[in-house]
């Protein structure tokens, strides 16, 4: 059985998909780019600036699922550049000070929705 998951706090999805899918003790978050949610729009700023924009939306979706940052397992980080790694790694190591990162992979796509600059997708478990 799957259950779809929303938050009022994160962008709404803009297609075919949901912010996120339950599906026994997993949570599978799609994937989330620097939005405003109360705009809809990509946000302005610099690499960590759009990280933060990105972790809070994913962080938001999660709460609606009754979890937080602590149950991610695993994370997929899309750079357009992956020269802004570092600082986008300054931003996200500050979301997981509490306990243990989840397992992480970060990679460069050719392109991805919006031109954005970054999407994050999270894996949870509880």
């Amino acid at each position: 059985m799957k259950e779809a998951i929303l938050s009022d706090k994160a962008p709404a999805p803009i297609g075919p998909y949901s912010q996120a899918i339950r599906t026994g003790n997993l949570v599978f978050v799609s994937g989330q780019v620097p939005f405003d949610p109360a705009t809809g729009e990509m946000i302005e700023g610099d690499i960590q600036a759009l990280t933060r924009r990105a972790m809070d939306s994913v962080l938001a979706i999660l709460e609606a699922g009754g979890m937080t940052a602590k149950n991610i397992v695993k994370t997929n980080i899309y750079l357009a550049d992956m020269g802004d790694f570092a600082a986008m790694n300054e931003v996200y190591g500050t979301y997981f000070s509490d306990g243990t990162p989840p397992a992480r992979a970060a990679v460069q796509p050719a392109r991805l929705p919006r031109d954005a600059r970054i999407e994050i997708d999270v894996i949870a478990a509880d």
